[in-house]
């Protein structure tokens, strides 16, 4: 699959009103040229399974997947909320000497503060209240693979000096034991922070990122791959219609049109979720979307999401009088972790000091 190897095949890709065919006042697209194109890509790129697409962003991620996988360097994964990181982990584990090893996932954020080390590294019977039983960690489990660590900012400074030690010598104590471990695992990290920030904010150990930090891919949000749009639609149309014994063979040239010009700030995530919702409400032949979101312009998109974030935790902090965790702080008011917030506190420039002053 490397370099451009294959692209004229996909030209179409490019132009998905090309094959547009005018009936009565409506023209439609037939979503069959597209799944036409990701079988090709489908053909070529054995290893790369459920990425989708055909693009220079989404080829240059692939080129490096290539390069980085037979080795076994650390590999940190950068990019928005919903833009596949998990498939390219995926990717790399499967074009590694690891592949046929286990691939062994964990989200740092879905994790409560005083779980994540076990999950990571296990646990003796007795090792604390409730640990009824041994338990392997996840770095145990994935022992001869590959472990994903997805939201790796996320992972509190109390642990990251343990993980650090992982990486660099490939070992560990179980909680309540005293016997090292060692075991021979691959690390892939994601996350959709700037950890370069973190570090600067004292939230990351500098000696982890720089540990992490061997081989980064940047994934380019949606908004970068355009031209990918029609056969991901494609591609969704047809998980969702055949899950519901649909027949959707087309879609409206405004619809398209409509789907190519919206910005995605969810991404392929907030994409499926669109398509999903229009399988549901399709009747026929015709894929029928529904209206999207009126959107800001693309420019101002960065600044204009921060400040709704600032405003929403600051609303929430000034509701629970400041207290951070506990049931009726503004972790649990927001639904996320005492950390995790305390993470986007930092990064939006707030500080229980601003109780007693202007915000």
């Amino acid at each position: 699959m490397r370099g451009q190897e294959g692209s004229s095949a996909c030209r179409s890709c490019a132009a998905p009103l090309s094959e547009s065919q005018p009936t009565g006042m409506e023209s439609y697209v037939a979503l069959s040229q597209y799944l036409e194109s990701e079988r090709y890509t489908h053909e070529s790129r054995r290893g790369f399974e459920g990425i989708v697409g055909w693009s220079a962003a989404l080829r240059e991620v692939l080129d490096q997947i290539a390069t980085v996988a037979p080795t076994d360097s650390t590999v940190l994964i950068e990019g928005e909320t919903g833009t596949g990181k998990e498939l390219i982990a995926q990717a790399v584990h499967n074009n590694s000497r690891r592949r046929n090893r286990p691939f062994v996932k964990l989200n740092c954020a879905a994790i409560p503060l005083g779980l994540l080390e076990s999950e990571l590294f296990g646990h003796e019977k007795g090792a604390f209240t409730g640990a009824v039983a041994q338990r392997l960690g996840r770095f145990e489990a994935a022992d001869g693979g590959t472990l994903f660590l997805d939201e790796i900012g996320d992972i509190p400074l109390e642990l990251q000096a343990k993980l650090l030690r992982v990486l660099q010598e490939q070992e560990f104590e179980r909680l309540g034991s005293t016997y090292t471990r060692r075991v021979n695992v691959r690390v892939v990290a994601a996350t959709n922070q700037d950890l370069a920030s973190l570090v600067a904010e004292k939230a990351f150990r500098m000696d982890l990122y720089y540990r992490l930090n061997v081989f980064p891919i940047a994934l380019p949000p949606l908004r970068r791959r355009l031209e990918d749009i029609p056969m991901l639609v494609a591609h969704f149309v047809r998980r969702y219609a055949e899950s519901m014994t649909k027949r959707i063979e087309k879609i409206t040239s405004d619809a398209m049109e409509a789907l190519l010009r919206y910005p995605w700030p969810g991404n392929i995530r907030e994409l499926q979720n669109v398509i999903e919702r229009a399988v549901i409400l399709t009747n026929g032949e015709v894929l029928r979307v529904s209206p999207l979101p009126a959107h800001r312009a693309l420019p101002n998109e960065a600044a204009t999401l921060a400040d709704a974030e600032r405003d929403h935790i600051l609303n929430a902090l000034r509701e629970s009088n400041w207290v951070v965790g506990g049931a009726s702080g503004a972790a649990a008011r927001l639904g996320v972790k005492r950390t995790t917030l305390l993470s986007k506190m930092r990064k939006r420039g707030l500080s229980r000091a601003m109780a007693h002053g202007a915000a």
